[in-house]
């Protein structure tokens, strides 16, 4: 029993109440073995034999005598449990099986019309329309057509899988997808003759009606098990073809499979019917990409073929124009991205459809070519994807060996899917676990899959879909990018390449709004050359495709030809090259930022960090304290200040390159990005600052008269840097015993002096504005002074702004001593017994109402503006601050500079409500965000958030929403920001 593959207990009795435990039926058993479970066709044939009575002698005569009989009957009951019932139920439904050759178009159709009774209505199958009545209709013709349907289903699988039992011929998936379209055709042919009886009667039809096929039925290539997608175009487009239309649906749905009509216009929210001109108005103004894309498939299926003829010649020739839409790019990546994300994650590897190296991604790939290259190639207008490939490989636009390799993996992908559906009739497209041995020997032997050497089958299987689905995914992008790069270096002259307009084409698809340009670019980088030319040529292809993901594709190919040429080693080729993780990542960087691209033009060794580590990415393992140590100890050993300067720097620009690579990347979130800029800054204040003291000391002979301590104040002081921020600062000074105060503090002076011009040369790196305007008295006051000169004037004079600004000061730089002694005298002054009076609150209030109403500039949107705008940062921090000079004498807690601690503070102490802090933190960490992702997209400070459109796209990517979900990014910070702003009014309307 075992040699024979039957496992069941019973199998042995079984084949004693057939007969077939005999010398005569070794052969036949031999045959039973290589079923696809023959354990399961067993069970069905001794099933059967309980119910076709006195047949059974003519089947097992036929299944003795008969090879051709015998491979279709116990192919299919070994291939389908779900088949085997049918003919189980059916007795007559083996008979099927008999005939050689399978029923062409016209015999299916002929025996679907037959089960209703259907007769053709007057003179419409001399007009070439396919127009029915049946003969009744009601339940009995759904069970008709129901068992019709399925008696020729049974006769396609049974010669589909035939050829896994005996030496029959193979018929390939083009064929079965096809015979199962016209299938589909004819049922749904019968179910409109059914639907016209049911709401016609014997009365003349009123109406007008084509249906047109879509999706893999109207490519025909359709599954054994799947959804047939229609719409329908009538004329008139009324009640009655509604419900003509309706009806033909639920029979269809009811005897043969879900008929599908959501590809219609506006969904299934729109008109189940619609007039042509209605059709051809929607895709003139309304239809979304996806929607022609759609239509790459659609053909007139039954009813009035001429209408839907008419419809196809009239909405066609809109598909060849929709690679020329702007919105054609973001709306065919977010095609792909929401397929994806239907996917659960623990069936990404399994799923045959939609998973990772799918069907859906030779599908998609296709698609999109022929929607490129379509437009000016007729050849290309094709529907069903074995045919587009064949197309595209012989227009040149796929290479041949890649077409024939996607070609036969499309298949291979397609067959198992047919396989799995036919085991219970059931729509699915899940692999079984590879783990799970009994399930994929099954489908190994139903995929006619066999041993290979010292493989078993199943081996062989899991080779085979690994291999498979690792192909797609190689030829993906090999498909867009490789014939560029052929296109651009014309080095293989047997391959078929495409032509300078082709490419500039399929640029432009891919996103590119200078294609012209993009070519070149790809000319110069592969035409290198040396070695440096061959890693290129070997590379680009995958590089183009990150590039191709980023929301400015034109950006990041100049830019990374930029980053080419300013390296005068190929250490980093060798590193895309060999690293994929490191080439994604410096992609989508170079497509995103600008501001991010233009640092690693002069600081290119932090790519070296975009790799990962055996902790996770090498680019969060930096700590701030070690760059602050290697900062201070680059800059002091320099021998001047020209090269301490260019030290101090260097420093910082790789520096802010590693951390807004990890910002855009995802691997950072905002206040981690805030607190690294902050640290940076802090450092290199400390760096410029011991030079100073250092380089004094050398010049003058001496030791410093004084300690110096640099105070942050503002985003500084808390810890809250964006990338455009200035450092706000104080320089407060004490003399050393014994020293003149008079001249400590010009010495002071002329240090802090040195400082701000150190930092603020011109250069081509990000700014570095020292900014001293927070000092008493302002721009008039003295820029240092000494923490005695601070204390009186702080005691005496003080405004409540100036009490204000104190709340955000920290000690950041040069003595930390002296710094933290100023701190506790300003803790005095902005934490007072009793707190701040209440005329100095009042004073806020109206500073802040004069803010709002005057320092907004002229012409900014006041809903988009991140820092003054509705529910902006001046709003929450200035929430957060009038709320610590009212509590902070109470609550130890509200003695922090930073932000979103303070938050945490209030919530903690109850001076605002758990939900009013969480929107507060909300607005604050999104503000923050869309002000950060401004500067790296435009690459300069800025703090309005554009409107609608390309940049607004681009702002959203770096902020890690998908491009398409632009609007959507910003209808989320119009949201969070008005909400924060009913809360920012109810505290200062208190």
């Amino acid at each position: 029993m075992g040699r024979l593959g039957l496992l069941d207990p019973d199998a042995e009795k079984n084949l004693s109440d057939l007969g077939w435990n005999n010398e005569e039926s070794i052969e036949l058993l031999w045959a039973l073995s290589r079923s696809p479970d023959a354990d399961l066709a067993l069970r069905a044939i001794v099933r059967m034999r309980s119910q076709v009575g006195d047949d059974w002698s003519e089947i097992d005569t036929l299944l003795r005598t008969d090879k051709g009989f015998r491979g279709r009957f116990l192919a299919v009951l070994g291939s389908s449990d779900a088949l085997g019932d049918h003919m189980v139920a059916e007795p007559e439904a083996w008979r099927r099986l008999i005939p050689a050759e399978l029923p062409d178009t016209d015999e299916i159709n002929r025996q679907m019309l037959a089960a209703v009774d259907a007769v053709a209505e007057p003179g419409e199958t001399e007009r070439g329309n396919k127009i029915y009545r049946a003969g009744f209709s009601g339940p009995k013709a759904v069970v008709a057509l129901r068992a019709a349907y399925r008696n020729l289903v049974l006769q396609v699988a049974a010669h589909d899988v035939a050829s896994t039992v005996e030496d029959e011929p193979v018929i390939w998936f083009p064929e079965i997808g096809a015979l199962l379209a016209d299938l589909a055709d004819a049922a749904l042919t019968a179910a409109l003759a059914v639907a016209f009886r049911e709401v016609c009667g014997d009365k003349p039809i009123p109406v007008r009606l084509a249906v047109i096929a879509m999706g893999k039925c109207g490519a025909r290539e359709l599954n054994y098990v799947s959804d047939v997608d229609v719409v329908f175009v009538s004329e008139p487009a009324d009640g009655t073809s509604a419900r003509i239309a309706g009806e033909m649906m639920r029979v269809g749905s009811l005897a043969f499979f879900e008929v599908d009509a959501a590809l219609r216009p506006e969904g299934k929210s729109g008109a189940l019917t619609r007039t042509l001109d209605s059709h051809v108005a929607y895709y003139n103004r309304w239809a979304k990409t996806w929607e022609f894309q759609a239509q790459l498939k659609a053909r007139p299926m039954t009813g009035d073929m001429e209408l839907g003829q008419r419809y196809h010649d009239a909405i066609n020739p809109m598909v060849w124009q929709a690679s020329e839409r702007d919105d054609f790019v973001p709306e065919v990546q977010a095609m792909r991205r929401r397929v994806e994300s239907l996917v659960p994650e623990e069936e990404r590897d399994r799923n045959l459809k939609l998973g990772s190296g799918s069907i859906r991604d030779v599908e998609f790939a296709v698609q999109m070519l022929q929607m490129v290259h379509g437009r000016v190639d007729e050849s290309l207008r094709v529907r069903s994807t074995v045919e587009a490939l064949d197309a595209l490989t012989a227009g040149g636009y796929v290479g041949r060996d890649d077409g024939a390799n996607l070609n036969a993996s499309y298949q291979f992908l397609r067959l198992l899917e047919h396989r799995l559906q036919l085991q219970r009739m059931s729509r699915t497209h899940l692999l079984p676990e590879l783990d799970d041995d009994d399930n994929m020997r099954w489908l190994a032997r139903a995929a006619h899959i066999r041993r290979e050497g010292d493989l078993d089958a199943t081996s062989v299987l899991r080779r085979q879909i690994k291999h498979q689905s690792l192909r797609v995914r190689r030829l993906h992008q090999k498909l867009f990018y490789r014939p560029l790069l052929e296109a651009a270096v014309r080095l293989d002259t047997t391959e078929l390449t495409l032509t300078d307009e082709s490419a500039q084409r399929r640029l432009s698809a891919l996103g590119y709004a200078q294609p012209e340009r993009a070519l070149s670019h790809i000319r110069a980088l592969a035409s290198a050359s040396g070695r440096r030319g061959q890693v290129q040529r070997l590379i680009l292809p995958q590089l183009l495709e990150y590039i191709g993901d980023t929301p400015d594709p034109d950006a990041g190919l100049l830019n990374y030809r930029r980053l080419c040429d300013v390296m005068d080693n190929d250490w980093f080729l060798r590193l895309l090259r060999d690293d994929g993780v490191v080439a994604a990542r410096l992609m989508h960087v170079l497509g995103t930022s600008e501001y991010i691209a233009n640092l690693l033009m002069r600081s290119p060794e932090v790519i070296n960090l975009y790799t990962d580590g055996a902790d996770g990415p090498r680019l969060c393992e930096v700590r701030p304290e070690d760059v602050a140590k290697g900062l201070v100890a680059s800059t002091v050993r320099q021998p001047d200040l020209r090269r301490a300067v260019a030290a101090a720097r260097s420093h910082r620009r790789a520096e802010l390159a590693r951390i807004a690579s990890a910002d855009v990347l995802g691997l950072l979130d905002v206040p981690q990005v805030c607190e690294a800029l902050s640290s940076v800054w802090a450092a290199v204040l400390n760096a410029a600052l011991t030079f100073a003291i250092q380089d004094s000391e050398r010049v003058e002979g001496r030791a410093a008269p004084a300690r110096i301590a640099v105070i942050g104040m503002g985003r500084l002081g808390g810890g809250e840097l964006g990338y455009g921020s200035d450092a706000d600062v104080l320089f407060v000074c004490q003399p050393n015993p014994g020293e003149d105060e008079t001249k400590a503090v010009r010495w002071a002076q002329t240090i802090a002096e040195v400082v701000r011009s150190m930092l603020g040369t011109p250069s081509d790196d990000p700014p570095l504005i020292v900014d001293t305007g927070l000092r008493p008295e302002g721009r008039n006051g003295p820029v240092v002074r000494t923490l005695a000169a601070y204390a009186a004037y702080y005691e005496q004079w003080a405004q409540a702004w100036e009490v204000q600004a104190l709340l955000r000061a920290h000690q950041v730089a040069g003595d930390e001593d002296l710094g933290i002694e100023f701190l506790h005298m300003a803790d005095r002054i902005r934490y007072p017994e009793g707190g701040v009076s209440a005329d100095s609150v009042k004073e806020i209030r109206r500073i802040k109402a004069r803010v709002d109403a005057e320092r907004l500039p002229r012409g900014a949107d006041p809903a988009t503006h991140t820092k003054l705008g509705r529910g902006g940062l001046a709003d929450i921090e200035w929430t957060v601050q009038l709320l610590q000079l009212k509590y902070g004498h109470r609550y130890q807690s509200l003695h922090n500079t930073s932000t979103l601690q303070s938050l945490d503070a209030i919530g903690s102490a109850e001076l605002l409500a758990e939900d009013d802090v969480a929107l507060l933190k909300d607005a604050w960490i999104t503000a923050t965000k869309a002000r950060n992702c401004l500067v790296l997209v435009r690459g300069k400070p800025v703090d309005q958030l554009p409107g609608p459109g390309k940049q607004l796209r681009q702002i959203a990517f770096a902020a890690g929403w998908p491009e398409d979900q632009a609007a959507e990014f910003l209808d989320h910070y119009l949201r969070v920001t008005r909400r924060a702003k009913a809360v920012v009014l109810k505290v200062f309307g208190a």
